[in-house]
């Protein structure tokens, strides 16, 4: 199955068309435009399968007790400093995957280091 994947709202959406923009523009970043293809690339393989390997998807309970709902955390990158990581949710039906975070990996995984993450709002349930 193929998953739909929606940005929360409204942090998500912005900075994905963002970098879009830029991209398709030419005034990227050479830092954007490393974000945007590895972001691009994460999005493709979640769609595909959330478990793929590559990814190393995992739920991070810190943030599943925060919010309410399982929250899952896939790589964009690793053994970078400040490798990115991808927060998500699935839903809000069954097809679909709502990104809800977009962050470095916080580098302290003791004294609370992802109470320092910060998601977006989940859309509401259609």
């Amino acid at each position: 199955m193929q998953f739909l994947i929606r940005m929360g709202i409204p942090e998500m959406e912005d900075l994905w068309s963002k970098l879009q923009s830029k991209y398709r523009s030419g005034t990227i970043s050479k830092k954007d435009t490393s974000l945007y293809k590895k972001w691009g690339k994460a999005l493709k393989l979640l769609s595909d399968n959330p478990r793929h390997p590559g990814l190393r998807t995992h739920d991070i309970e810190e943030l599943t007790e925060r919010y309410g709902e399982r929250v899952w955390q896939s790589y964009l990158e690793n053994k970078a400093s400040g490798a990115m990581r991808m927060y998500w949710v699935y839903g809000p039906d069954q097809q679909s995957i709502t990104i809800i975070g977009l962050e470095p990996h916080p580098e302290d995984k003791k004294n609370g280091a992802y109470n320092r993450i910060a998601l977006s709002q989940l859309p509401p349930i259609e």
